[in-house]
């Protein structure tokens, strides 16, 4: 684990370093790029998700669930109805 964490952050120095090297200038265009590219995405997604929840045919369906063994059930059945239920009146 302390590999792993002295890899990070030997990649987070080198990274640094190399954004320290760049011109102010250079720094505020990235910076700008990444920010604007953040907002076009978050943009995106909130008009997919629009869209999608707009839609009339979103009709969510309830199933039984398949594959649950039935002899289970009916030995579990028998001690279920013995057990009352502790209600406070």
């Amino acid at each position: 684990m302390k590999k792993l964490r002295d890899t990070i952050e030997n990649y987070v120095v080198k990274v640094e370093s190399r954004w320290k090297v760049l011109s102010v200038e250079r720094q505020k265009f990235l910076t700008k790029v990444f920010f604007g590219s953040y907002v076009l995405l978050t943009i995106i997604v909130i008009i997919s998700v629009f869209i999608s929840t707009s839609q009339r045919n979103n009709i969510m369906s309830i199933n039984h669930i398949d594959g649950i063994c039935k002899k289970s059930i009916e030995k579990d059945s028998g001690q279920t109805d013995a057990v009352e239920p502790l209600i406070k009146k």
